[in-house]
């Protein structure tokens, strides 16, 4: 979701993009656990492969990547922000996978590996980062590094789903149609229903997409309260300086008395879009 001020919540890394700390990613992760799990079996990622986690933030992904390859595949894992590859390499030396696993910073529009390195790449949350250009040249490079026939597999948050109730229902749709009229993060957000022409653009065949509806409802988890209640207040921090509905101050104070999420009829809501092709 769009942040308003990243240092004010401690929640940068060193790329300087907001919502891509381990705090802020562990806790989405969980929030979304079983539908994020879900649509990784989905992707159709080869048993046995060698497997790029592309932007693997933190290392959420790892355990259940490492799974689905078993003991004949591999991971590989690249993330842009240095700390989040470091912690994501110290998380996977407190396991043992079941496959060698490899983590290091890289940047995913110039990857550091040969063409058809891989059999499969997996891309999950990280293309709301990108602008339109950047995701053409990201998306090259997975085609680059996989081999023919391998898999690319893509992943990604849909705003037009998002919404909380009790409050009005047109309160984060009013916002994304004001914050996405411009270049941006709000804007590619919004994009994510797009992924399967962009997944075509960048020359791959047989591209399949689906686009799910997660919900919560009250009492929430502890994990989706902590994650959405801050998003939320980094969304009604942007609404109100935007001059949108007074009705976001109710989302200003995660921790604030009245807070719609603690109502008895609590409700939030987010999409996922999650597109694949074949090289």
């Amino acid at each position: 979701m769009v942040t308003r001020d990243h240092a004010e919540w401690g929640y940068t890394t060193s790329t300087g993009l907001g919502f891509t700390h381990h705090t802020v990613v562990d806790a989405h992760f969980r929030a979304c656990e079983d539908t994020y799990l879900a649509l990784l079996h989905e992707a159709g990622l080869p048993p046995g492969g060698h497997i790029l986690d592309a932007g693997c933030g933190s290392g959420d992904y790892l355990p259940h990547l490492a799974a689905l390859a078993g003991p004949g595949g591999r991971i590989t894992a690249v993330d842009l922000a240095e700390e989040n590859a470091r912690l994501a390499a110290a998380r996977t030396a407190e396991w043992r996978p079941p496959c060698p696993v490899d983590v290091r910073q890289a940047d995913l529009r110039a990857l550091p590996y040969p063409d058809d390195t891989f059999d499969a790449a997996w891309c999950a949350n990280t293309t709301q980062y990108l602008d339109d250009d950047e995701l053409g040249a990201v998306l090259a490079e997975l085609r680059r590094v996989v081999r023919p026939g391998g898999i690319v597999a893509v992943k990604d948050l849909d705003a037009h789903l998002i919404t909380a109730r009790p409050g009005d229902p047109y309160l984060f749709t009013d916002f994304f149609r004001t914050a996405g009229a411009t270049p941006g993060y709000a804007r590619q957000l919004l994009r994510s229903r797009e992924l399967y022409r962009h997944l075509k653009s960048a020359g791959l065949t047989g591209v399949r997409q689906r686009t799910v509806l997660i919900e919560h409802h009250a009492p929430l988890t502890d994990a989706a309260r902590t994650f959405y209640s801050m998003a939320c207040a980094q969304l009604a921090g942007q609404a109100l300086d935007l001059g949108l509905s007074a009705d976001w101050r109710h989302f200003a104070d995660p921790a604030g008395p009245g807070h719609p999420l603690d109502d008895a009829d609590a409700y939030i809501s987010e999409g996922n879009v999650l597109a694949v092709g074949t090289v």
